[in-house]
């Protein structure tokens, strides 16, 4: 396990981590946040081996709401 230290958000630790993806490169961590399990296991599922742009837009067509 590798751990880096960094101070997060309170209003993101509070969110169910059933609801974030999280992906990371080497100088970036994003946390998506969805409505339910199944939106983040399908956001998974169907953006397998995009990297950070390509889920960033992804996630915007599909899952941003107003």
């Amino acid at each position: 396990m590798i751990c880096i230290k960094t101070e997060i958000p309170k209003e993101i630790c509070a969110i169910d981590d059933e609801l974030k993806a999280i992906y990371h490169s080497h100088d970036t961590v994003c946390i998506w946040v969805f409505k339910s399990r199944d939106d983040r296991d399908r956001f998974m599922d169907q953006t397998v081996g995009m990297n950070r742009e390509e889920r960033e837009n992804y996630f915007l067509e599909n899952y941003e709401r107003a």
